[in-house]
């Protein structure tokens, strides 16, 4: 059973038992539940690179130049600095790596992320909700299979 799923074929529920259904129902949850985890992970990670954006607009200005500002070490650990140059900033490209770009190549280069992100973000709420609608079908055969097997014992007890 699970092997066809990872596969990606697809399975008649209506052949599975009550507790096939169950395993199913709690596989698809998780997923859901991760998936929905991970979007979410993506969406505050292209709004921190929005702020990236808005940081080299704003903050990086000729009338900020040799004014007192604080240089952010992480994210909760500020230095005393002064921007010395308005033209240049050292830009986080990731896995602990800084480059030295202009203003303007670093806009260039966090509206790619911002964008290859929308995308990600994208592909993901579709596969998403396609779990979310497998989850949604499972469930209602499975209510469905409840009731089937509580009904033949109801008749039962009430001819007694």
């Amino acid at each position: 059973m699970a092997t066809a799923q990872q596969q990606g074929q697809q399975i008649d529920l209506a052949t599975l038992s009550a507790q096939q259904l169950s395993q199913v129902k709690k596989q698809l949850d998780d997923e859901v539940q991760h998936l929905s985890s991970s979007y979410q992970n993506l969406k505050n990670a292209q709004q921190k690179f929005r702020q990236c954006i808005k940081n080299v607009q704003d903050g990086v200005a000729e009338s900020t130049k040799d004014k007192p500002i604080l240089v952010p070490l992480t994210s909760s650990l500020y230095v005393p600095g002064k921007l010395a140059d308005t033209e240049h900033v050292i830009v986080d490209v990731g896995t602990g790596f800084y480059v030295e770009k202009t203003t303007k190549d670093a806009e260039t280069f966090y509206n790619a992320k911002v964008e290859e992100l929308g995308k990600n973000i994208k592909d993901l709420e579709t596969i998403v909700n396609g779990k979310a609608n497998n989850l949604r079908m499972v469930e209602e055969v499975l209510r469905q299979k409840m009731i089937a097997e509580q009904q033949p014992g109801q008749a039962g007890a009430s001819g007694k």
